[in-house]
Parts: structure tokens; C-alpha cells; sequence
């Protein structure tokens, strides 16, 4: 923040009463720039960087430039960026859809052909490399007054179980008391009816199968509004179909509409560059949360639908070997992007941090789930508990120690609320609880948190208030040290991020900042927010050092869970520790792929040799990037 001297001590005695005019007329801006100047001086001289770092712009040429909401670390070193529409509903009609392919290491930029609107998306590391993307933006959300034309949730049943029924968009529905016609947004395929043979009289049954989807009037206007449940004759079918083949709908009316998800999912290839079209999810899912499991398959669950209701408790599993999605057994309810890591014993750990919708009161009570049972057990100790959503979630490293990190976060939807608190939990404990750890640098919602490779955590940005609404960003950064449990203040960042910003540790140690989308550009709330389309580049203190531990012979590149591996190094006395990181894939406060793993090594005349742990569920498989790091705590 800059500091404003009074008009009168910005005035300079002079004896030439017109210098003296001038000076009063231009003092402010003479002033700003010494103070500006001033600035730069510090934040450049080489001791304030070796104690605090220091940030850059990246040069980002103008036909690149895109709203960015969701980034990940390929293993080719790259950076993948993806706006889709960019929370942009003219992107959207225009089929617009974007995500650029970033090279920290040469800075060269290039464009991905996007095949679907994947703003708002779910994304993971898959083991053998490819990112797995799944869901985003089927529908952009309307506020009340701006719909314009009566529609919901039309259920159509299908009593027939000798075959499913495709119907195309468009399909017409005509209420038979109301007699009032809606018109389906999507096609959907409506399950065969399932046929049972009672064993003991030989009597059949038959159950109806259902699929659900948007409708909408073919007019404008309030006249074509209902107020009550109806049974909805389908166009175009005759005899049997048109017995077997209806819908149900409630009310269909002028309430906002939520945004709505989509069910198609891709595995974007960082060698080829491209997307690659798996099979679509069972549910349609905006804002889910993407865990990758032990065994390499991968755990969907939340998003809104297909009609902008949150899914409600079906969660689904993706095998990288066939490509295809299967239903978890049994349900269980989260809100949008809940924090879900990979804890031992193949288990999940939900911390409470989620970002968007909801319920404020289901869903949201951190615990253990096992995925085998269903069962949950709580966590307790939570503070601010209410105010915990748009809050980041760091496993703190080491990862052995499963010490999970919970910071900031605000009250749930726009609420104004923030909080500054961290919470801590270690679930090696006999009872694990959450106890407080040091507060931010200041209350926000939006705080971006990265694993450094020196088990320092670094924190950056977020807003006090909903969006940085009333002009509440906050520049500022900090570092964490898990085993010291302090923090100090570092480099302050150059912007202002909050919603749909993020943060990615890169492989040369330093760290990329992305994204902020707030919904106003003046303390007043008067004029609309303008996506902050700058990324910067964080460089940490350790890299200001003199020297640094080198890696020099490339070694294996795969090593099995419980295997040793050796590398070279032309001083591995002075290598004190060894880290296994695994590449970030962040959006909207949530990266649940970040994780510092220890290695055991030996040290040896002229390199060191690494043992792997044997535990999948702490290593999930995957690409990593392999850290030595010193003792001054200076990484490879």
C-alpha cells in the first residue's frame, strides 16, 4: 500500500514564488514517482530478495492472453492454461472456447484447439502422465430478472423394458391439464424399464426408468409459467410409446437458473499437445472435485447437473485403462469442489474447504471417508466453521505426517464474511482434532497456498470480502514453516487475486500466479471488475542464493513403489534432504494433487541414492519432480 504524505509535505520551500506554484501543482505527482522509485530500488537491491524473494511479470503476447481458471503442471515441464469460455457468457454463445499451452522455460505460448466448454471443470494427474479433465459449462446461469422464459426440471419416465429411448433437443412436452408446450435444451436417453420375475409366483414386474432434463416455454412471457406438478404427453409418439414414453414436471417458472454441467470428460496428452475424448461421466458436473486414488483410478464427486442442482451424493470412479466411469455404490453428499485428498489407508480426507453451492448446512463437517463402507468419521475442532468456504487446503509437507492445513475462507455464497485463521489437524494422532495454527497476513477468502520444496508453504493474495468486492484485495504474501509453526511476510505480490486465481509451483522452483475475476474495479461497487488476465512469477528466497545442489546425471526416470534409485551430484555431502513433489493442478482455491513426499537416501562419493516409499496411497502413481535440497535450504 502506498503511503499519502499530506499537501503540505509534498510542498518544497523554494524562494521563487512561481517554482513554489508549480511545485504545489505538480508535488503529488513528483512525489509519487520518488516514492515509486523508491519502491523499486528496495524490492531490487540483492538483500531484500535473499529474505523475501521477488515477483516478475510474464510476458504474455497478446493473442495468448486468456482468462485463466484452471492451471496444471504437465510432465513435460509445461503449463497447461484453460479459460474454456472464461466466465464469459458471449465466449460461451460464440462457442468460444479457450486453453493455451505455456513453456515457463523458453516463455513460448501456444493455442489448444478446446473441443467443449471446459470453464469450471474438474482436473487430475493421471499415472501415466495425461491431465484428466472432466465437466464444465453445459448452461450459464440467469438471475431472476433476467430470465425471460419459464422453464425447470422435466423428469421423462420410460415404463417399456424392451429398449431405451434417445430424444434429440427440441423433443416438445404439452402439459395435459395445464396444456401449456415446453421444449427440452438437450438431448437424453431414457434407460430401458427394468423387468423382475418374483422366483416364488412367477409374477413379473416392471419398473420405470427416468432421465431428467432442462425445458423452457417457447415464448416469452409470464403466461406461460405453471404453478403446480403435471403430467407432460411427448410429441411425435403414438400407441404404446406414447403410453410408456412421459414426463413429470413441478413448477416451471422465473427463478434464477444455476449454471449447469456437462458429462463430458478428456484426457489432455502433454506429448501430443491435444485432448483426447474418453467416455462422458454417468453425471452431468460444474465445480466438481477430480481425486486420483491409489490404485491410479479417479474419484469424481459434486458439480452441478444438468439442471443446476447439486448432484446429489453420486460420486463415480474413472479407470485410466478402460476409460470408462463407474458409480460408487452408495451416495454420499459433498457442496461444489470440497477438498477430498488421498489420505493412508486408501481413505479420503475431506477438510470442510468447498467453493460455491450448497446447502450451508449438509455437506460441509470435515472427517474421514472411507470409500469401501461409506462410512465418515468427523474431525473436530474447526474454527470458524461457518466461514469456511473458498478457504485453501495444503497437506502440509512432509507428506508422511499427514498434517493437513486449512487457511482463511468466507462465509458461504456472497456473504461478506472472511476469516484470517489456519487450522492444522494431524491424523496420526489418536484422536485427530484441529487445533489453530498462526493467523494470515490478513482475513481472505481465495488464498493461494503452494508446497515449496524446502516443506516451506507458501501463501499469496485472496480477498477480504466476497470477489474483491468493496476493493478488498489483498497484496500480500507469506511463508510458512510447518515445523517451526511460524510465518513470516514476503514480497508483496504486484496484483490483486481472488476468484478464479491460483498458483503453481514450477520445476526450476520458482512460482507462477494466475487468474482473478472480481465482480467490481472501485471501492464503491459502481463499475464492473475486468478479469485479471497477468500472470507473474514468484522467485523465493532460496534462489538468491550463491549455491545451489545439482542433480547431473538424469538417472532412472521410473522407479517401482519401494524402490531405490541413484542419481549423480558434485557435492552430495551437502545434500540434507530429498523430495518427491507431485505436479499441482489448481482452480477455484482447491489443488488436492500437490504433496511433498521424503525420501529416504544415502549419500555417496559422487551422488545420492533415493528410496521410494511402498505405501500407493502416499505416492499415488504418477509423475513427480525429484528435489535435493541443502543445507541452507536451497533446492535442486
Amino acid at each position: 500500500m502506498k503511503y499519502r504524505p499530506s499537501r503540505r509535505a509534498r510542498r518544497v520551500t523554494i524562494a521563487t514564488a512561481v517554482v513554489l506554484a508549480l511545485a504545489g501543482v505538480n508535488g503529488p505527482a513528483l512525489y509519487g514517482f520518488a516514492s515509486e522509485k523508491y519502491h523499486q530500488y528496495t524490492i531490487n537491491k540483492p538483500e531484500y530478495k535473499a529474505a523475501k524473494g521477488h515477483w516478475d511479470v510474464v510476458d504474455v503476447p497478446d493473442a495468448y492472453r486468456i482468462n485463466t481458471i484452471h492451471a496444471a503442471l504437465l510432465h513435460t515441464g509445461k503449463v497447461l492454461l484453460v479459460a474454456g469460455s472464461g466466465n464469459n457468457a458471449a465466449n460461451f454463445k460464440a462457442k468460444s472456447f479457450r486453453t493455451v499451452l505455456w513453456d515457463p522455460a523458453r516463455n513460448t505460448f501456444k493455442n489448444i484447439p478446446t473441443p467443449k466448454d471446459l470453464f469450471c471443470s474438474g482436473h487430475t494427474q493421471l499415472p501415466n502422465g495425461n491431465l484428466l479433465v472432466a465437466g464444465g459449462t453445459q448452461r450459464y446461469e440467469k438471475l431472476g430478472g433476467d430470465v425471460k422464459k419459464a422453464g425447470g426440471l422435466m423428469i421423462v419416465y420410460n415404463e417399456n423394458p424392451d429398449g431405451p429411448r434417445t430424444f434429440p433437443a427440441g423433443t416438445l412436452f404439452t402439459g395435459k391439464q395445464n396444456g401449456k408446450t415446453f421444449a427440452s435444451k438437450d438431448a437424453i436417453v431414457v434407460p430401458r424399464a427394468k423387468k423382475t420375475k418374483d422366483p416364488a409366483t412367477g409374477r413379473v414386474t416392471v419398473t420405470h426408468s427416468e432421465a431428467r432434463v432442462y425445458v423452457e416455454a417457447l415464448e416469452d412471457g409470464p403466461a406461460y409459467s405453471t404453478g403446480a406438478q403435471d403430467n407432460y404427453r411427448i410429441h411425435g409418439l403414438t400407441g404404446a410409446d406414447a403410453r410408456n414414453f412421459y414426463g413429470i414436471a413441478q413448477k416451471l417458472s422465473f427463478d434464477k437458473k444455476d449454471f449447469q454441467g456437462i458429462k463430458d470428460s478428456f484426457e489432455f496428452d502433454p506429448v501430443a499437445e491435444r485432448y483426447i475424448s474418453v467416455d462422458p461421466m454417468n453425471e452431468a458436473r460444474w465445480y466438481p472435485t477430480l481425486t486420483t486414488l491409489e490404485d491410479g483410478k479417479v474419484l469424481s464427486v459434486s458439480g452441478l447437473d444438468e439442471i443446476g442442482q447439486v448432484v446429489p451424493g453420486k460420486n463415480e470412479i474413472y479407470d485410466p485403462a478402460t476409460k470408462k466411469w463407474t458409480y460408487l455404490p452408495k451416495q454420499r453428499f459433498f457442496p461444489t469442489y470440497p477438498a477430498l485428498f488421498l489420505t493412508d489407508k486408501g481413505r479420503i480426507f475431506y477438510t470442510g474447504s468447498n467453493a460455491g453451492y450448497g446447502p450451508d448446512n449438509v455437506g460441509r463437517t470435515p472427517g474421514i471417508w472411507d470409500l469401501k463402507s461409506n462410512a465418515f468419521r468427523v474431525v473436530p475442532g474447526m474454527s470458524d466453521p461457518k466461514i469456511l468456504e473458498t478457504s485453501m487446503s495444503v497437506l502440509l509437507p512432509p507428506a508422511q505426517e499427514q498434517r493437513y492445513m486449512v487457511l482463511g475462507g468466507g462465509g458461504v455464497g456472497e456473504d461478506p464474511r472472511s476469516t484470517a485463521k489456519t487450522r492444522i489437524v494431524d491424523l496420526h494422532a489418536p484422536s485427530p482434532r484441529f487445533t489453530d495454527g498462526p493467523d494470515l497476513y490478513e482475513k481472505a477468502r481465495y488464498p493461494s497456498s503452494v508446497i515449496m520444496p524446502d516443506d516451506t508453504v507458501l501463501t499469496t493474495n485472496g480477498s477480504g470480502d466476497y470477489r474483491g468486492r468493496s476493493d478488498s484485495n489483498v497484496l500480500k504474501a507469506e511463508l510458512y514453516d510447518p515445523k517451526a509453526n511460524t510465518s513470516r511476510p514476503v514480497a508483496d505480490p504486484l496484483v490483486g487475486r481472488n476468484y478464479h486465481s491460483g498458483a503453481l509451483l514450477l520445476p526450476d522452483g520458482r512460482v507462477m500466479t494466475f487468474g482473478s475475476d472480481s465482480l467490481y474495479a472501485d471501492k464503491d461497487n459502481t463499475k464492473p471488475g475486468v478479469f485479471q488476465q497477468q500472470i507473474d512469477l514468484y522467485t523465493p528466497p532460496y534462489l538468491f542464493r550463491s549455491s545451489r545442489p545439482e542433480l547431473t546425471d538424469p538417472g532412472p526416470k521410473t522407479v517401482a513403489l519401494g524402490g531405490t534409485a541413484t542419481y549423480r551430484s558434485p557435492r552430495p555431502a551437502s545434500i540434507k534432504k530429498m523430495r518427491l513433489i507431485r505436479p499441482g493442478s489448481f482452480t477455484h482455491v482447491t489443488n488436492i494433487e500437490q504433496r511433498s513426499i521424503a525420501l529416504d537416501f544415502t549419500a555417496t562419493k559422487d551422488g545420492v541414492t533415493v528410496t521410494v516409499p511402498k505405501d500407493p496411497s502416499l505416492v499415488p502413481p504418477g509423475w513427480y519432480m525429484l528435489n535435493a535440497v541443502d543445507d541452507q535450504g536451497t533446492p535442486s
